[in-house]
């Protein structure tokens, strides 16, 4: 194992507007991966960076999710996020078992009466907004709202209960030292909820995410009440989490580059292909998520990964990898599709993509529907960010109209 004293210190901390964070630009320069320590942890990691060598590390089985846990792995937030059951951190053929099941839940029939839940909460959202007037905070009106208010609503969480959902995963995705305790607290009560909302569920089945993974059945498999618990947990981490942000920031980014407004505008057939562009380009969280460990000596980009040692990958910078995307740093909207990593890739690639990008496609195209000739009500160096997680996006945007 390389001592931390060769390894480059990587605080991951930068959050200024949407800039791509110049320590992990400068990583992605380097001829090769490289050696890092993070604030927490008690070892260094390897960071790969290049599309290729990411897209090797993430369908490679001798790199192990699984295997960190019950370590001290290397990490940007104190306590760990994840729960060792936890879809993120099981390997395959047993997370492929997961996803079969659970991606019976997203399919296209289910998908779409999730959009209309959606397309009703976003509308009575805007609703409110429009009625108070401008200048609105659009953070406060839809980016967190809408999120927090369809993953609710498509688990079945009563309407009453949803504040606690919100405090529960702030408390989960807080960076601070003191957070720690509050974390495991909120991580252990939302498992309690979920576990009493499955058996509920079990005995009278609704048109809800619970209810239809409670259904979900591969011959005779079904994922039991712990399985079903922790997916739940997963499903409310990563909804409030990836298209709160997104929302924030992909309005932020047509709010301060009028032609890409113009664009979709003029064009709003286009808003797919738009937003994925979009999403490719936002450093939507700060550094890097969950590592992995080498379960046997591997080499990638050239470079020996001895067994025991854990490698995190920058799905960012995979993004704006030159050899796979021309010109990476320019938001292209006509940019010939080409599938990002933003929601991860290979065996964990994120399996509520479909429901995320319902909720973007409605956010974005429903707002632009209704508040033609929106546009930011303070000057772009004004906007606030977001510093006590690992998340990239604006604590407010001021819009008018």
């Amino acid at each position: 194992m390389t001592s931390s004293d060769e390894a480059i210190m990587c605080p991951f901390d930068f959050s200024k507007g949407l800039e791509f964070d110049p320590s992990l630009a400068a990583l992605m320069a380097r001829d090769s991966i490289t050696r890092i320590r993070l604030p927490y942890g008690d070892a260094d990691a390897w960071l790969v960076t290049g599309f290729d060598a990411v897209r090797q590390v993430t369908t490679d089985q001798r790199f192990s999710r699984a295997g960190i846990m019950g370590s001290d792995y290397p990490r940007l937030t104190p306590e760990p996020i994840v729960s060792p059951e936890s879809i993120n951190v099981v390997d395959p053929p047993h997370s492929s078992r997961l996803r079969r099941l659970a991606s019976q839940a997203f399919t296209k029939g289910h998908v779409e009466r999730m959009r209309r839940r959606i397309l009703r909460l976003a509308d009575s959202l805007l609703d409110e907004m429009a009625a108070q007037g401008p200048p609105a905070d659009l953070v406060h009106h839809l980016s967190n709202r809408l999120p927090q208010h369809t993953i609710c609503d498509v688990l079945g969480i009563a309407q009453d209960d949803w504040p606690r959902m919100e405090q529960y995963v702030h408390h989960l995705l807080s960076t601070g030292p003191d957070s720690r305790q509050t974390a495991a607290t909120a991580k252990s009560e939302l498992r309690a909820y979920f576990g009493g909302l499955i058996e509920e569920r079990r005995r009278s089945p609704g048109n809800d995410l619970i209810s239809a993974l409670a259904a979900a059945k591969d011959g005779d498999d079904v994922l039991d009440d712990q399985e079903l618990a922790v997916m739940a947990l997963t499903l409310m981490l990563s909804g409030h989490d990836t298209a709160t942000c997104q929302i924030s920031n992909i309005c932020y980014l047509l709010l301060t580059r009028p032609e890409l407004m113009k664009h979709l505008s003029s064009r709003p057939e286009t808003l797919t292909a738009v937003l994925n562009e979009l999403l490719r380009v936002i450093p939507f969280r700060k550094g890097v998520g969950i590592p992995r460990v080498a379960l046997e000596d591997a080499e990638v980009d050239g470079v020996k990964i001895r067994a025991g040692e854990f490698v995190h990958v920058s799905y960012l910078t995979a993004n704006r990898d030159p050899e796979r995307y021309p010109d990476p740093d320019t938001i292209d909207p006509d940019r010939p599709p080409m599938p990002h990593m933003t929601f991860g890739w290979g065996g964990h690639r994120c399996i509520a993509v479909p429901l995320a990008m319902a909720e973007l496609e409605v956010a974005i195209g429903r707002l632009l529907e209704r508040f033609p000739g929106l546009r930011l009500a303070v000057a772009p160096e004004e906007v606030r960010w977001d510093t006590e997680t690992i998340r990239r996006f604006p604590i407010e945007l001021p819009v008018a109209w």
